[in-house]
């Protein structure tokens, strides 16, 4: 149902995702996890016209934790990831 708000883009990597990580992955990240991670953020560039790590035109992502099941007050959020100083000066 649309009701006239915007939804920001972004894609999700599943809780099965991070507990193979932690788990089987020994904190590696498969090739194709990281293509699909890396498609997905493509796509994003593609669509707002701003890429990743670029200093005149930088694309800067919120990461919000998940979990299967519902834990208030316990999840982080990762604003304004892919800031650092070139984006920093390139944006003064």
């Amino acid at each position: 149902l649309a009701i006239g708000l915007s939804v920001p883009l972004g894609f999700t990597i599943t809780t099965e995702c991070c507990a193979k990580f932690c788990d089987e992955w020994g904190g590696d990240i498969p090739d194709d996890v990281w293509k699909d991670v890396v498609s997905s953020l493509r796509s994003i560039e593609d669509a707002t016209g701003c890429k990743f790590g670029d200093a005149a035109n930088p694309l800067l992502l919120s990461v919000r934790s998940g979990a299967a099941i519902s834990m208030p007050g316990m999840m982080d959020t990762v604003l304004n990831l892919g800031l650092n100083l070139g984006i920093c000066k390139g944006l003064a």
